[in-house]
């Protein structure tokens, strides 16, 4: 990954979570959360 693609991911995912905490009121971000808490504690299960 160079750096300038790992930039544009970062920027990519500040503007999701920014536009999550604007006008969402952070529903998506607790949602994946909570979903990838899920995932690995199932991926712990499988280990």
């Amino acid at each position: 990954m160079t750096n300038k693609i790992a930039i544009f991911l970062g920027l990519l995912i500040a503007a999701g979570l920014i536009w999550d905490f604007g006008w969402n009121e952070r529903d998506a971000s607790f949602f994946m959360a909570r979903k990838t808490i899920e995932l690995i504690e199932w991926v712990a299960f499988w280990r």
